[in-house]
Parts: structure tokens; sequence; C-alpha cells
């Protein structure tokens, strides 16, 4: 039964009815990469049909997915789609932080909290929704389509083991993310913490999950662990918290919002939730990455990703998959993954990785004996357990020219080392991928042409006016990559857009060369 917190809303009965609604239609891209949106950005992903998954319905899921990531095509500089771009890698909300405040003006902090707990279907254990705020009303026909599509794929991805559960007495709590995205383009993130109800015994774990517009998975973490604190006293005192809350307004980077709570034998606390100051960044935490990863390996799928190749990667807690994933995406930034991408795979969805085009998966490594029966083609296998690579084309290491991956390497080695918190590594990091990106394709500018009406990029002008041959080789293959082909087509498209933190990084460059001679 899917309840209000606290009060009943729907039968078994209509809950059986519902498997007519019309199939999901969504893009599935887990984890908030996975930061901040630029309108306008393009691209080219994987419609995925959900129907209502039932016990023993798994493989009809499997199945559509199959159908429709083989479908998946991309010819050229062909027209697609423009979507809000939230996978922007670092971040395409690149204006100085008084501009950027009226964003999310107005924006509710969630539209959803649910619950998914495991329930008994014959032999195994099925995830649903036994609970869910707020209850909409009076919805028209397609919006009401809209929210019983939503509710259906949530549970999916809260529970993405399959049916491998049995009652525990202890689980040590998690917290994770996943996207889904529209056929409009329009995301929805899902934050989720993971954990046993209160009481003693043997129990099943259960899924806090707040679908929410707005990417800020530290705020969101934050937000969780109220949450959590109050399910150790009983649910009925997470909706006020949870009321107050979808009436604050979302805060600007840097801001504070406080909200009033009251919890029996305490009192009513004041709580404050404070948005990251640096909005670029505030979905992403180098941290995780570093920590399973050395920096050769890092640099190695880096650049397997700038060439849009297929990277898998295990770990045995989904938290990790969601974070490293996350951070693998962000050192693309200025640039923007554009294909199938999923931190947490749910196994039914295994197959995705037997697609011909590029993808970024991330698997649980208790899959790996089955990950391994299924025909893979040519790409990177991850371990974040052991830190090395299962599976590697081989040329990884030879694919940067020779010196800027001995800048790459040298400056993470020897600076990493200095950080003192995790905001100095993450600006670090950042700092060191984009200083990458300004070397070679820092000079786009100059090859940006206005022909007429028609704003025109020379390509051939723009790669042989590098001197290093070295990096003009690398610049060929490069070039023909989806994510350079949309970077330029946003370009073109707004052309007096407001100077970002990439364009910033550019002029500081060219300034710093000026003074070097």
């Amino acid at each position: 039964m899917r309840e209000q917190l606290g009060k009943p809303t729907r039968s078994n009965e209509e809950h059986a009815n519902s498997t007519q609604v019309k199939p999901h239609n969504l893009h599935l891209f887990q984890g908030a990469p996975v930061i901040a949106p630029l309108p306008g950005i393009q691209r080219t992903t994987v419609v995925i049909k959900l129907p209502f998954i039932e016990a023993g319905g798994m493989s009809q899921l499997t199945s559509a997915f199959r159908r429709s990531i083989r479908r998946l095509t991309w010819h050229g500089r062909q027209q697609r789609p423009r979507t809000t771009g939230i996978e922007r890698s670092v971040s395409e909300r690149e204006a100085k932080p008084e501009k950027d405040s009226s964003r999310y003006s107005g924006q509710l902090f969630f539209e959803y909290l649910v619950v998914v707990s495991l329930k008994k279907s014959g032999d195994v254990y099925e995830p649903q929704i036994a609970y869910q705020f707020p209850k909409r009303e009076n919805l028209i026909r397609s919006q009401k389509e809209e929210e019983e599509n939503l509710l259906k794929a949530i549970p999916l991805f809260c529970f993405p083991d399959g049916n491998t559960w049995a009652p525990l007495t202890e689980y040590e709590s998690e917290t994770f993310s996943f996207v889904l995205t529209n056929v409009d383009g329009s995301r929805k993130f899902g934050y989720c913490r993971r954990l046993l109800p209160r009481g003693g015994g043997v129990q099943l774990p259960e899924v806090f999950c707040i679908i929410s517009c707005l990417g800020c998975f530290s705020l969101f973490s934050k937000i969780l662990d109220e949450v959590e604190k109050r399910r150790q006293i009983c649910m009925a005192v997470i909706y006020p918290f949870m009321q107050g809350l979808r009436e604050a307004a979302f805060p600007a980077p840097g801001k504070t919002v406080c909200v009033k709570s009251f919890i029996p034998g305490s009192g009513t606390e004041n709580i404050e939730l404070t948005r990251p100051a640096d909005s670029r960044l505030e979905h992403v935490d180098f941290a995780s990455l570093f920590k399973y990863l050395s920096e050769e390996h890092i640099i190695d799928i880096f650049v397997s990703m700038l060439l849009e190749r297929r990277v898998i990667f295990l770990a045995e807690e989904l938290s990790t998959l969601s974070q490293c994933i996350h951070g693998v995406a962000a050192l693309l930034y200025p640039f923007t993954w554009q294909h199938t991408y999923i931190p947490v795979l749910p196994k039914v969805m295994l197959d995705t990785v037997c697609s011909p085009t590029p993808f970024v998966v991330g698997v649980q490594r208790q899959f790996l004996e089955e990950l391994q029966e299924l025909p893979i083609e040519e790409g990177l296998i991850v371990d974040l357990h052991t830190g090395e690579f299962l599976k590697k084309i081989g040329d990884e290491k030879d694919l940067l020219p020779k010196k800027l991956y001995k800048e790459l390497l040298n400056t993470l080695q020897n600076q990493r080392k200095t950080c003192q918190s995790s905001e100095e590594l993450n600006d670090l990091v950042t700092n060191t991928f984009v200083l990458f990106f300004v070397k070679i394709v820092g000079h786009y500018s100059a090859h940006i042409k206005r022909n007429r009406e028609h704003i025109v990029f020379q390509e051939k002008e723009f790669r042989k006016s590098i001197t290093s041959k070295s990096i003009r080789s690398f610049l060929k293959d490069f070039m023909v990559t989806q994510m350079f082909s949309l970077f330029i087509e946003e370009l073109q498209g707004h052309p007096f857009a407001e100077e970002g933190f990439f364009q910033r990084k550019i002029k500081e460059y060219n300034e710093s060369r000026k003074k070097v001679k």
C-alpha cells in the first residue's frame, strides 16, 4: 500500500490495476553529475520504455532497454533535441553567484519524498513504494500519468541489486543518487538513503528517496541525515520537517535557509541548510575518486571518456559507484558526456554493457561473474575495490600527447599531497584538468567567424594553428567526438553568452604567457 506519511492513499487493488498505464518514457541517467545546467545544451540519449514492474516482469524491462539502446546512433551533425544539459560535467552554472542566484528562485526543495520497501512476492522480494509525500490532488490527466510513471521507475533505482535480499539484523546506511531524464529534457534527481527501519530483530532495509529538480548532493545528504534521525523516532515526525522544507525557498550559492522542526522530547530545532558557495562543484567530491584509484588510472579513464569509449566501473557499494562516476564525468569540463550514463546500473539492465555504442555505467561487484559472461566489446572495466583495470584496450597511455600526460600526472601526484581539505582537492583537480583543455582547445574563439547571418567554426584552421604535432594528432581524434561537436554548436548558438569559468581560465593562461615573454 502506498501511503502519504501516516495516511493511506491507495489500495492494493488500485495498485494492481495501474499496470494498464502506458509505458514510461525516460532517459535514464544515474546519479547526478552532473552538476548545474545551462539552457540549450544538446545531447543524444537513450529512450528507455519502462513498463510497470511486477513480480516476474523484469524481463520485459530488460528487453525494452536492449531494444532502445540498440537504436541509439549518431550521424555526424544531425539535429538533436535540445535539453537543459544538467550533465554538463563540472558545471555550466558558471555565472557569478549574484547573477546565478535567481536560477532557482521560487523553486521547491523537492517534489516528493518516497519510502521504498521490499515486499515478499513468491520466493523473492520486490521493491515497492510504501509511502509518498505529498499526495498531489486534482491533477490533469497528463500530470497524473507523468506522476504515476515516475513513481513506477523509482523502486528499480532504489534497489538496483535485484532480488538478492534477505532479512538482516545489521546494515550500515548508505547514500547514493540517480537521475531520471524525461523525453522533454527535464531532469529529476533522486537522492537516496538506504537503512534498516527502527526497532530490533531481523528486518529488510528500506530507502528514503527525495525527488528534486535541483542538483546539490551535499545539501540533500544533510537533509537525509535529518530524515534518518526522525525515522528513528517515528514516521510521523518526518512529515512536519519535510513540509517545512517544502515551504522554504531553495538558497542561492553560499546562502543559508533555516527550517524549524519540532521533535518530541527535544523541542523545536532550527536546522540550517547552507548551499556551497561554488555552485560548479556542489555535486562532486573528488576525494572518493582518488581514494580508490591512482593518478595514472584516473588519467587513463579520463582520456577513454574523452574519446568516447566504453567504461564499466565495479564497486561493492552504491555510494562508491555514484561518487566516483560523478567525479570522472566532472573531469571532462567544459565538455559533457553525451552518451549512456548510468552510475548505478540495475541488475535487470546488465546487458546494457553489450551495446556497441559508448557508455559509462556502474555495476555492483556482486554481479562480476554475470558481467564476465556477457559479450562485451572493447573498453575499460575498472574495479574500484582493487583499484585496477580488469579489462583494457591497451593503448590508454599512448592516447594523450606525452608532454601533456606528464604535466597532468606530475601536478596530481605532487600537489595533491598538499591538499588539507576536500575543497582544496576539488580546486586542484578542477584547475589541473581545465588547464589541459585550455592548452589544447583554448584558442577556439579565434576560429569562430560570423559569415553574414551564420556563425562558422573553422575546423581545419583551428587544428592547424597548433604548433605541436602530437596535439594536432590528438585533436584529429577528439574533434570527431560528439562532445566536441556539441560544445562548438553551443558556442555558435550562443555567441554572446556571458563569460564563464573556462573563458576566464583561458584569459588567465594567455596573460601569464605574455608576462613570461
